[in-house]
């Protein structure tokens, strides 16, 4: 996906947050957006994580999943991997995909853009904290079916 393409899918999903608001109150802020391509049958995910626990998940996004919610343990988790991956969204971190690569990851948070394959040279363990996530975020929470594993 290009950069070009990654801003309008982030576009979208701003607009569609500011529409599926509750109530028209005030809407917790975002802590990440990440996106998952690839090629396989069901690669293609973005999640968007809330401070409040709340998610979206968006395997088309032009049409967006319902809010559904994080456990305690999976905002503490997601929180985590926001904080963990500061530093290197601040710097634009991207890395080449290795031979073989199936998925590839983009995310996106106040402080800056994270670029990453499944099988990135030197990544970071935080990396590979967030690839876990999405997937059990898409199984445990949006309860799509096993996908991009």
């Amino acid at each position: 996906m290009s950069f070009r393409q990654g801003a309008a899918v982030l576009g979208v999903l701003g607009a569609v947050t500011l529409a599926t608001g509750c109530g028209g109150g005030i809407q917790a802020p975002d802590l990440f957006v990440v996106q998952r391509t690839g090629s396989g049958p069901g690669a293609r995910l973005t999640l968007l994580v809330n401070e409040e626990g709340g998610v979206q998940c968006f395997q088309d996004p032009t049409h967006p999943g319902p809010t559904l919610k994080l456990s305690d343990p999976q905002l503490v988790q997601a929180r985590a991997i926001q904080e963990g991956l500061h530093d290197s969204a601040a710097k634009h971190l991207s890395l080449a995909a290795g031979a073989g690569s199936v998925l590839g990851y983009y995310l996106r948070d106040e402080n800056g853009t994270v670029r990453f394959s499944d099988n990135s040279p030197g990544q970071p363990a935080v990396l590979r904290q967030l690839a876990l996530f999405v997937l059990q975020t898409a199984r445990q929470v949006c309860h799509l079916p096993q996908q991009g594993a």
